[in-house]
């Protein structure tokens, strides 16, 4: 397992497709910061608090903030198509999301605590800050503050 380091690149990610399109490079995302939340379907905190702060974020700021999603699984859980469909409509995920290759390899390869792991990236790609969890008082309220901070900057 990997740490990342603070005001450093963001190393390359490691995608698989779920739907139609193409894999986005960590450099297609340069010239505004970037929110990756690696999460996993089977995670309550993931589902009941991630993603819905995510969501908001694109919602809020989708003209100044790219969001990103890593669907990464620790118990190697072949999703279909179908089963990402339907939780993307029934969670109402407004940001592009992708399979973590080989169920966990940019999880591993960025150091993530679990799911949900957050990483956000400035403009120029380099990390700015990461942290686990979605505690609404801790890790979102933090993260809600980064982002706050990096747009002002």
């Amino acid at each position: 397992m990997k740490t990342l380091n603070l005001g450093e690149p963001l190393p390359e990610w490691h995608l698989e497709k779920i739907f139609e399109g193409e894999l986005p490079k960590v450099e297609d995302f340069r010239g505004k910061p970037l929110l990756v939340l690696i999460f996993s379907f089977g995670c309550p905190g993931c589902l009941g608090r991630a993603i819905p702060f995510a969501n908001r974020v694109v919602y809020e700021l989708g003209d100044k903030v790219n969001v990103i999603g890593i669907h990464s699984e620790f118990e190697p859980i072949d999703y279909s198509i179908e089963q990402f469909q339907k939780a993307k409509e029934e969670h109402y995920i407004r940001f592009p999301f992708f399979k973590d290759a080989v169920f966990t390899k940019t999880f591993y390869n960025y150091g993530a605590g679990g799911t949900p792991h957050w990483f956000l990236v400035d403009k120029d790609g380099n990390l700015a800050y990461s942290i686990f969890g979605s505690d609404p008082n801790n890790a979102l309220l933090r993260l809600d503050y980064k982002i706050q901070e990096l747009l002002q900057n």
